[in-house]
């Protein structure tokens, strides 16, 4: 701790963690790392089919291959940290270390509210100019995009992490969260931080709602696109396609929404905690699952892959 003036301002924080080590907590423990292995095998899978097989290389796949890059790297900013301290029993973490986890969290969390918009956007395309598609979703558009989405992200992490900790931290180091996050590292500030709540509110207008807003526009001009078609089985296929891609997008909004633009006031601990899980764990998750391993062409993959795998261990057997 460091003294200034009357004021004992703090060095490091505390995380108290998601867990306390009863039964209930160990066996909520063990599913989350098991979520944490589905999350790291299926988006590295992802990665791995859409980087080799010709066939995924369009700009769907493309955006999917960063969707999945950018959950593994999210989830990865969190999960072992956490698991690290609940094994060991402590949850100390510097100044540094607690900047750098909000500024790459809040980057990545950033990039993936945009990246989803763009990736609605092409599907809107798509579906609803589909002679077109090829000349509006050129492969310089689309790094265009990726690389705007990863830039608004390194934007708001940038100023999210430098304000938050310029503040004065005095009288308790404990963080109730089981990672940095903003609004529960602004709860122990020993200083006004209203006007600083309000910027981050405004950020979120554009990080979250605006991205949302696009996302939606472009499922409903899709659905109605849909409902034009003349085959049954395509319209419920479709239907069953954005219903599941729309419930994942606003389960990850959603829960970003009501953790980063609600008052102070109304947050809750346990709560935030709960929330956050969402949007840190279940949707990296839950999005290979849902956008891309249930699509015939990412199974056609798949199964090559298989293929290659079997022949090269014939191959082996064979000159053992």
């Amino acid at each position: 701790m460091v003294w200034v003036g009357n004021q004992t301002l703090i060095s490091h924080f505390i995380l108290l963690g998601l867990f306390t080590h009863s039964p209930l907590h160990l066996f909520f423990f063990s599913v989350i790392m098991v979520m944490f292995l589905v999350a790291l095998s299926g988006n590295g899978l992802m990665i791995l089919l859409i980087t080799i097989d010709s066939h995924l290389h369009s700009p769907m796949y493309f955006f999917l291959s960063w969707l999945s890059l950018m959950d593994l790297m999210l989830i990865s900013t969190i999960v072992p940290r956490m698991a690290t301290d609940f094994l060991l029993g402590r949850g100390s973490i510097s100044f540094t270390g607690c900047g750098l986890q909000i500024l790459f969290f809040l980057t990545l969390l950033g990039d993936e509210c945009f990246l989803l918009a763009f990736m609605a956007y092409d599907r809107y395309v798509a579906i609803s100019n589909p002679l077109r598609y090829s000349v509006i979703m050129s492969r310089r558009v689309c790094w265009l995009m990726v690389a705007g989405s990863w830039l608004f992200g390194l934007v708001d992490g940038l100023i999210q992490a430098i304000f938050t900790l310029r503040f004065p931290y005095c009288g308790s180091q404990e963080i109730d969260h089981f990672f940095c996050e903003v609004p529960a590292i602004l709860k122990l500030a020993c200083a006004d931080t209203s006007l600083y709540e309000t910027m981050i509110y405004v950020c979120c207008v554009l990080m979250l709602l605006l991205p949302f807003t696009v996302i939606s526009a472009s499922y409903l001009r899709i659905l109605v696109a849909v409902l034009h078609m003349h085959s049954a089985e395509g319209r419920q296929k479709a239907f069953a396609t954005c219903s599941s891609h729309m419930a994942v997008v606003s389960l990850f909004y959603g829960a970003a929404m009501i953790t980063y633009m609600r008052p102070q006031a109304y947050h809750s601990s346990k709560q935030d905690k709960v929330v956050s899980a969402f949007y840190t764990m279940i949707t990296p998750m839950l999005n290979p699952l849902i956008y891309s391993l249930r699509n015939k062409e990412v199974a056609g993959a798949f199964k090559k892959l298989l293929g290659r795998i079997n022949k090269i261990d014939k191959l082996q057997a064979r000159l053992i």
